[in-house]
């Protein structure tokens, strides 16, 4: 059976197919189309929300439990939130607060900066498993220059700014 061609489909239509998926290739295919629509600019920034909101959830239930893979998400789902924030605007929908964002990366991090800035020191001599969860976090915070002066000050801010200075080091 060849690809469905998402191209004339409507968001409801992408909504009741997704109902029936849990998990593989046709969701990410769904998350990429809606992602494209999202990037239209020629559609009101409503309709970029509900595709962004869909691609989101395409997203979560696309990806397995192992640690590539949920850092695949969150980074996925990191950039996208960054991108509608910057280019149609924050508004209290945490999905779209930068805020919200902000906290969202740093709970996604199993590291202080400090701890990952020491280890990554000497990482081509780590184990695998080491540089790997290295590279996770480098990933996860590949959006955090952009998302940073859409934030107040504050301890939140100055957590991110730390990681935007280790991001450098790390594999």
């Amino acid at each position: 059976m060849g690809q469905l061609d998402f191209s004339s489909w409507s968001i409801e239509r992408f909504e009741t197919h997704m109902a029936g998926l849990q998990r593989g290739q046709e969701l990410e295919r769904i998350r990429l189309e809606a992602q494209s629509r999202v990037y239209r600019s020629g559609l009101p920034r409503a309709d970029r929300l509900c595709w962004a909101k869909l691609s989101l959830a395409a997203n979560r239930r696309f990806h397995g439990d192992g640690p590539w893979e949920q850092a695949r998400m969150r980074s996925q789902e990191f950039e996208l939130r960054t991108w509608v924030i910057e280019r149609l605007g924050a508004d209290a929908d945490l999905d779209w607060n930068p805020e919200a964002l902000a906290t969202d990366t740093l709970a996604a991090l199993s590291l202080e900066p400090g701890r990952a800035e020491s280890v990554a020191a000497g990482w081509r001599d780590l184990p695998e498993e080491t540089i790997g969860d290295l590279r996770r976090h480098k990933n996860l915070t590949a959006h955090i220059n952009r998302l940073m002066p859409r934030l107040g000050p504050g301890p939140i801010k100055d957590q991110l700014a730390r990681w935007a200075s280790v991001r450098q080091y790390l594999p």
